[in-house]
């Protein structure tokens, strides 16, 4: 076995193929949600809508139940507070986006410390993911 002597090793969230497969397929999100109330990527879409929309509470509240969900399978898959999340990783994209929605989120209604927190966890993940996202 090959260790990372840099640092840890990535962390990869499990996939959730139905919960992924009804998106995919144009099911409301927030169906979605509430059917698989663990899969940070229907947040992060009911994040992403509701920001896009100017409702910035409501995108709040989704990005921080969709980030929480996601650090939630992150600790259960061995991440221990640091190291790679990578973007590459599809699984890790929900997680990843609804981080950036609650980054922009606290921004724009005064959040100054948790906007700056957000938006270096996001990039200490995965430089890709603050560039995908809009953070970089």
């Amino acid at each position: 076995m090959t260790h990372n002597l840099l640092g840890p090793e990535p962390t990869l969230l499990p996939e959730h193929t139905v919960a992924q497969a009804a998106l995919d397929a144009g099911v409301d999100p927030a169906g979605v949600a509430a059917e698989h109330p663990y899969f940070s990527a229907a947040w992060a879409q009911l994040a992403e809508t509701a920001f896009e929309a100017g409702e910035t509470v409501a995108a709040y509240a989704y990005a921080r139940t969709g980030y929480h969900r996601g650090l939630d399978q992150l600790r259960r898959a061995g991440w221990k507070g640091f190291g790679p999340v990578p973007w590459s990783h599809r699984p890790n994209q929900g997680f990843l986006r609804a981080l950036a929605v609650l980054a922009k989120a606290a921004g724009k209604i005064g959040e100054t410390e948790e906007y700056d927190r957000c938006r270096t966890f996001i990039t200490d993940s995965d430089p890709a993911a603050a560039e995908a996202t809009g953070l970089a």
